[in-house]
């Protein structure tokens, strides 16, 4: 549900329950997607009372820090459960996912950061010989994801969180998604000037939920919950 990504009273220390346990979150460039991530991280750490780990690259989140909801403590204990680990490539993703199993307990969720951006188009499409080698190698990389995940939730509950930023309405990559992503979230620009974004999940369920969201003075800002 929407408010997962939020600072709501909705959401703190609230269950996950049945939601599905990888997820999208997809969207322009500059619409937020990071801090949603990380509001979203701090519910699930709050939800579970366990770790949750961030693969993301150094300097993308350097330059594009994410901006905390207001209300936030920056001091909370929450924060101590979210472990951020660099990663350069896919290599560093599949490394991780390949150790998984061999974890003692599992983190409540993954989020990965900007997942396209990790695979390199003109080494994948050389590395296969095919203009889709970067598709390719990106399929193999949610397939080992998925599986790890499926093997998590075997011993308790685990998501998968990923973003990715395209231009335009749609990701390019949305046929690829859509076969190994159950549940998938993106974000649009309101189209009336005010700056602000609706955060919606795709779905042909006529009773969605969506959220209507800004970032203002550096804190990003739920404006609204819209039943569509």
């Amino acid at each position: 549900m929407v408010e997962r990504f939020f600072s709501t009273d909705r959401t703190k220390f609230e269950l996950p329950g049945q939601s599905d346990p990888i997820t999208l979150l997809s969207g322009p460039p500059s619409s937020g997607k990071t801090s949603l991530l990380f509001q979203f991280a701090l519910n699930s750490a709050a939800e579970s009372n366990g770790a949750v780990v961030i693969l993301c690259s150094r300097q993308t989140l350097e330059t594009r820090p994410p901006f905390l909801s207001k209300g936030v403590d920056p001091s909370s204990d929450l924060f101590r459960r979210i472990q951020i680990k660099y990663v350069d490539d896919d290599e560093g993703i599949k490394n991780y996912f390949a150790a998984f199993h061999l974890h003692d307990m599992f983190p409540a969720s993954v989020i990965i950061h900007d997942f396209p951006d990790f695979f390199d188009q003109r080494n994948w499409q050389e590395r296969y010989n095919n203009q889709r080698g970067r598709d390719l190698a990106m399929v193999r990389v949610l397939a080992l994801c998925r599986n790890a995940i499926e093997h998590a939730n075997k011993r308790s509950r685990c998501e998968l969180v990923l973003s990715d930023t395209h231009k335009g309405d749609a990701t390019r990559l949305l046929y690829i998604y859509k076969r190994w992503i159950p549940c998938i979230y993106t974000t649009i620009k309101e189209r009336d000037g005010s700056g602000s974004f609706i955060l919606k999940k795709r779905s042909s369920d006529k009773k969605t939920r969506s959220a209507k969201y800004s970032i203002a003075l550096q804190y990003l800002v739920l404006e609204g919950i819209v039943e569509n």
